[in-house]
């Protein structure tokens, strides 16, 4: 399916993989690209190849301020947004740019391991928040930053995924975000937050933003179309006050060469300027939503007793919770056995004594999520059973 050594992650034969947070390569709208360049090329001639606008094409940050708009009921204009090459490169600058080696980042428990893991590149050190099922728990929160501060450890910013979150799925609710938006403030900490998987809401729409609820104060949203679009563009936007965006677009990262990626950034404006992009994104949610209720249903009918999830209202994953005396490792290697493999929980940073794993279910087509399902559920029946 992948060919080895074009992409990360490449298919094990006999092993249905539902680890990985990919889409389905047939989900992956390749002549629709195409075109995009195509008219692209006839719309701006040489220009597609030149050093683009340092915060990125005009026209595609005005549309993306338009949905932005949409989404959270809240006005915003171009001069909000800068064009990134996607949420992992746009937070290492930011963590450059917010952060020195030494400070502190402050994040939520689990996590998503490869941001953490840029903070630590960065001499970071990561203090973990804890939570629930309706997000960061505030006066956890305020309890870390004050205990940050008598230690002498300056707090950089709060990085939080408060929208189907990765990897459990959850979504934190309104009261939640704005009590943790008035702890960040009372501490004068920034907030990042990351926002890739806010297209994919499969039931209801979730909350307004924390860049909308803080009207756009002490707040900088990372936004991607790696997981509505393809990952392979490194295509993404940032979300934040005009003076900080204004910052941004003078750095020298972007005025040695412009936008991050310019000659992709003006082939999905031009998705995005003739409605392709809306029709897709919700063609996209009605396939993915079939393909979570696959798994979900796969799950219910084979998992023995003490397995247990919640059913995510958007995003890629199931986070599913493993009963006393059940390890992922046993778990995985009787899994793999079987013949399906999944993510390790521990790979996310969970609280301390935590048994979980992450199941994905955007990789596959439903009938082999049913197959992967009654795989695992096998597997969880040989380790419960000892």
């Amino acid at each position: 399916m992948w060919p080895p050594g074009i992409v990360q992650f490449v298919h094990r034969p006999g092993i249905i993989d539902i680890g990985p947070g990919y889409l389905d390569p047939s989900l992956l709208p390749v002549a629709a690209l195409r075109e995009g360049l195509d008219g692209a090329a006839g719309a701006y001639g040489p220009a597609i190849l030149g050093y683009g606008a340092n915060a990125g094409p005009l026209p595609l940050r005005t549309a993306l301020a338009e949905i932005q708009s949409r989404w959270d009921g809240a006005p915003y204009g171009p001069e909000h947004v800068v064009i990134t090459g996607g949420t992992s490169q746009m937070l290492d600058h930011l963590t450059g740019t917010l952060a020195a080696p030494g400070d502190v980042v402050a994040a939520e428990e689990p996590s998503y391991n490869w941001g953490c893991g840029i903070f630590r590149e960065h001499g970071l050190r990561v203090a973990r928040l804890a939570g629930d099922d309706s997000g960061v728990d505030p006066d956890a929160m305020e309890r870390r930053l004050d205990e940050e501060r008598r230690a002498g450890r300056r707090v950089a910013f709060v990085y939080v995924i408060p929208t189907f979150h990765n990897p459990t799925g959850r979504v934190t609710s309104r009261e939640r975000r704005l009590r943790l938006l008035e702890v960040a403030a009372a501490h004068g900490v920034p907030v990042v937050e990351d926002n890739a998987y806010r297209d994919i809401a499969l039931d209801e729409p979730p909350p307004p933003s924390l860049l909308a609820l803080a009207a756009q104060r002490g707040v900088i949203q990372l936004s991607s179309f790696s997981k509505c679009l393809a990952p392979g563009l490194r295509l993404g936007w940032l979300s934040a006050d005009a003076n900080t965006v204004e910052r941004l677009e003078a750095s020298n990262l972007l005025t040695s060469g412009g936008c991050l990626n310019h000659l992709v950034a003006l082939a999905v404006l031009r998705l995005v300027e003739s409605g392709w992009l809306d029709r897709h994104v919700a063609d996209l949610r009605r396939e993915l939503t079939v393909r979570r209720d696959a798994l979900v249903a796969g799950l219910r009918e084979h998992l023995p007793p003490g397995f247990q999830f919640d059913v995510p209202a958007g995003g890629f994953f199931i986070w599913m919770a493993l009963p006393d005396g059940v390890g992922e490792v046993v778990l995985r290697e009787a899994a793999e056995c079987r013949g399906v493999s999944f993510a390790p929980g521990s790979a996310f940073e969970p609280p301390p004594g935590t048994r979980a794993v992450r199941l994905c279910f955007s990789l596959h087509p439903p009938d082999v999520l049913r197959e992967a399902a009654e795989r695992l559920g096998a597997a969880c029946r040989a380790v419960a059973t000892g």
